[in-house]
């Protein structure tokens, strides 16, 4: 009798047991660019950082949307009055923010149990300080593999990488970094995904500006990467949470 209770015990649990393996084994989707016409989605990494709040007016001045991957502990911890500041204004602006994971590591490198830490530590920061879930994650240094695009798939996100990349964080000049703008409009194809980052006053304060105008000009729209890929921006939006003592870096 209790060789019989325990096969079909067994049996009962295959199915389950089938469909946890296939979820695990299961690829995130990554988008590479956006899918709309003449859509733009200016992506920003690194933050939250001090040159957000002028990037975010530029963006607003010119009735465009932005999209922020932040961190939750490489230039500045996130739950730092200061950061956290930065994450709900960005969000109250309209702008789309994301996971660009906690530490800024390379996830390739990582075991499974890491790089779901990775993802799960910003995730549950930007819940607490905006209320909101992000549905896609941007992976540091655009690396990833199918352990990364496997994690991914279980924590409901989409991989972004970008198809256009500014070199700010590479060491581009300024007037690199507008050439670069400058030859890719001139090719004017159908939609751009631009790589930036909100970490360099210059890119902020210089090649920001001169993009927008460059971009509008030949007829681009500038949109969140959400929507230039009719893709959801968050997987759930609640009420943001009461400061307390778990708002922090420390382990």
């Amino acid at each position: 009798m209790r060789a019989t209770f325990f096969f079909t015990a067994l049996l009962a649990a295959v199915p389950a047991l089938s469909a946890s393996i296939a979820k695990r084994q299961t690829l995130a989707r990554v988008v590479t660019h956006c899918t709309k016409a003449n859509d733009v989605a200016l992506t920003f990494d690194d933050g939250p950082w001090v040159y957000l709040y002028d990037i975010s007016k530029a963006l607003v001045a010119a009735n465009a949307t932005g999209t922020f991957f932040f961190n939750g502990n490489n230039y500045g911890c996130i739950y730092d009055a200061d950061e956290a500041k930065r994450v709900l204004y960005a969000y109250q602006k309209g702008h789309q923010i994301a996971s660009h994971t906690w530490a800024h590591l390379d996830l390739t490198t990582l075991t499974w149990d890491q790089i779901h830490d990775e993802m799960w530590r910003v995730e549950q920061a930007l819940q607490k300080i905006a209320g909101v879930v992000p549905a896609f994650m941007r992976p540091p240094y655009g690396n990833y593999n199918d352990l990364v695009r496997q994690a991914s798939y279980i924590r409901g996100q989409v991989l972004a990488t970008w198809d256009f990349d500014s070199e700010d964080s590479v060491g581009a000049t300024p007037a690199q970094s507008e050439a670069l703008y400058t030859q890719i409009i001139g090719q004017h194809p159908s939609n751009i995904l631009a790589l930036n980052h909100e970490t360099y006053e210059t890119t902020a304060h210089q090649v920001l500006p001169f993009a927008i105008q460059k971009l509008q000009a030949a007829g681009y729209h500038l949109v969140s990467l959400a929507e230039c890929t009719g893709l959801p921006a968050y997987q759930s939006v609640g009420t943001p949470g009461t400061r307390d003592s778990t708002w922090t870096c420390q382990r």
